[in-house]
């Protein structure tokens, strides 16, 4: 019996890239199979070519054994592949019924819409997903994960046998990848195949049951999920070792106290925490999602409301109301929402890292310097290895590590010596994660401070000094040295402690 997909032999080149040598790739029905790979490795430009988007240069796409040709996206969908891209293409004021059958309306002989036939129809499919939708507002007013099941109604309506999942989870919290997760399993048990791209490799171990991984835009393996594991999966995708992505820790001694937060309570009747960052280190904030990490940080930095802090920076107490007065104070912020929060994306890379210290390249006339501008950014791109043509590429066509670093860029820019991280690997691929570690760790050597927020326990073990474990809003203890490891963390995480030592 032949595979649902086979993809024999695919090739494609641009103008001086080979961006697909020679790539095979093999699909069940009702499979869950996983595309891995580093951002480059060709995962989307194949995925393209299985959707019509692009055109292979050589090799054949085989569907139920028959050879295929998509010239369109259209001929795609119509043998039965659906696509949910990373960047939904919903019609916001358009309600989830309307987007469903967006381009093919149910009409009656008379060319009239069949407004309750299409309502009945998209019902059935949300019963068949196994969640309920609210099918009378508008779509940009439902959730993420909402909109995403939306999008897979909308592929399902079209007759999708398979169904290409691209980064699904990287906005959704852990309770709706979750949901998620059951919605792919409940389709596999109705035949429908599904190929799951992340850089999540715990979710693979979830809810997949062979992977495929790409490296260079070559085939370098496929196996099943029983046979696998994170460790060789990273060695597949960048041919290391996981462990190899931390850099060594330093072995000097903390330097001085750069910043002590005393007595800081978020709520009213809530715990009072306090802790202490050193330069040339980095703190950890661990714990699980919900237990405050991001609010007490952007509590100390003035971008929520407390009932108390006091804040001491290099020994003095200072008064930190709002973000600007951190800023001014050397406190940058790398938002967990890089796009939405840390970055203006149709700038460029000279605009966002010059944005907020404009004053800094006015000259006599108060006009700006543009050739200081230039200067400045082009140093801290190679500074920083910013892979881009020129300071004036856009943010938005970087990739994920890129444009991390060009948040990191703005705040070096602007004299900041206390960093803090919220989740900086997040949606990064495994490369671009080392690239960032080394980066944090070359900045903790040249003095700078840093606080590390993250919900990936490997990266909390390998990268951090010491690590604040949070628990309902608490930091219930500071792990260092060889107590920094999994069980601990999680033990004081959990509540399996109840001791509190903080210092």
């Amino acid at each position: 019996m032949s595979s649902l997909l086979q993809l024999d032999n695919i090739c494609k080149s641009y103008p001086g890239v080979q961006a697909l040598k020679s790539i095979n790739l093999r699909v069940e029905r009702g499979e869950i199979h996983a595309l891995l790979g580093e951002n480059g490795a060709g995962k989307s430009t194949l995925m393209k070519i299985l959707a019509g988007v692009e055109h292979q240069d050589q090799g054949s796409i085989l569907m139920d054994g028959a050879e295929q040709h998509f010239a369109t996206y259209n001929e795609a969908i119509a043998a039965g592949i659906g696509i949910v891209f990373q960047e939904f293409s919903l019609i916001p004021y358009l309600t989830a019924v309307e987007n469903i059958f967006l381009g093919h309306e149910r009409v009656n002989s008379l060319g009239l819409l069949r407004k309750q036939h299409m309502r009945e129809e998209a019902i059935a499919l949300f019963a068949r997903l196994g969640v309920q939708i609210n099918l009378d507002c508008s779509v940009q007013h439902l959730s993420v994960a909402e909109q995403q099941f939306v999008e897979i109604a909308k592929a399902l309506a079209l007759n999708a046998r398979l169904l290409i999942l691209d980064e699904p989870t990287a906005t959704l919290t852990p309770s709706e990848a979750e949901l998620l997760f059951g919605i792919m399993r409940e389709l596999k048990s109705q035949g429908v195949a599904v190929i799951f791209i992340s850089h999540h490799l715990e979710e693979i171990f979830q809810v997949c049951d062979r992977i495929s991984v790409l490296r260079d835009g070559s085939n370098v393996g496929a196996l099943t999920v029983a046979d696998s594991d994170i460790d060789t999966l990273v060695e597949m995708m960048v041919g290391r070792r996981l462990d190899a992505n931390f850099p060594a820790k330093t072995s000097t001694p903390l330097g001085e106290v750069v910043l002590e937060v005393r007595d800081i309570q978020l709520l009213k009747n809530g715990p009072h925490n306090h802790f202490k960052l050193h330069r040339g280190e980095i703190l950890g904030f661990a714990g699980l999602v919900g237990s405050g990490r991001t609010e007490l940080a952007l509590g100390v930095m003035g971008a929520l409301s407390v009932v108390s802090k006091d804040v001491l920076l290099h020994g003095l107490p200072v008064h930190l109301a709002d973000p600007a007065q951190a800023l001014a104070h050397g406190i940058g912020l790398l938002p967990e929402s890089r796009k939405s929060e840390g970055l203006i994306v149709d700038f460029s890379i000279r605009e966002n890292i010059s944005l907020n210290n404009l004053g800094k390249y006015e000259n006599h006339g108060h006009l700006l310097d543009r050739r200081k501008e230039d200067l400045t950014t082009t140093a801290l791109m190679k500074q920083l290895s910013i892979k881009a043509p020129t300071c004036e590429s856009r943010v938005l066509n970087l990739s994920g590590g890129n444009q991390q670093k060009v948040v990191i860029a703005r705040w070096i820019n602007h004299h900041c010596d206390i960093l803090i991280f919220d989740e900086p690997t997040r949606g990064i691929d495994v490369g671009a994660k080392a690239e960032i570690y080394s980066l944090m760790r070359k900045l903790t050597e040249q003095g700078f401070a840093i606080i590390m927020i993250s919900s990936e326990l490997p990266e909390i073990i390998g990268m951090c000094d010491r690590v604040a474990v949070f628990n309902k809003g608490a930091i219930v203890n500071v792990l260092e040295a060889s107590s920094i490891n999994p069980q601990e963390v999680m033990r004081h995480a959990t509540g399996g402690s109840h001791s509190v030592h903080v210092h």
